[in-house]
């Protein structure tokens, strides 16, 4: 079993920034991509980012390109998920996950319980 538990969602303003961390625990992490997902109102949840847990390499959906950046800490056993220049359109729980494959949902073994991203205009 992995638990994972977000933190640092938040209400700012366009333009603005946010940073979330994500710390797993429970079995190692190191077979394991961690990856960050979204879901905003009427809306299906999408991926947003992913990063191998032991190689680091990480992957971005078109739609944050050049404004996000996902690290992790393996001492600490954290993700992070740094936003940038945030629009109104990221307003989404954002959840992190535990992914055994390629990043999709289906891949998903373990999800957080989501952290609240709003972003006003």
């Amino acid at each position: 079993q992995v638990q994972l538990v977000e933190s640092g969602g938040g209400l700012v303003q366009a333009g603005d920034s946010l940073r979330l961390s994500c710390v797993a625990s429970g079995r190692t992490f190191n077979s394991y991509t961690m990856g960050w997902f979204r879901q905003a109102p009427g809306k299906e949840r999408e991926s947003v980012a992913a990063i191998t847990w032991s190689g680091g390499t990480a992957w971005y959906a078109d739609s944050v390109k050049g404004r996000f950046t996902m690290s992790r800490d393996i001492t600490k056993n954290t993700g992070f998920l740094q936003m940038n220049s945030l629009k109104p359109e990221d307003t989404a729980v954002y959840y992190c996950a535990a992914l055994s494959g390629v990043v999709s949902t289906e891949a998903v073994d373990y999800w957080g319980q989501g952290t609240q991203v709003t972003v006003s205009s």
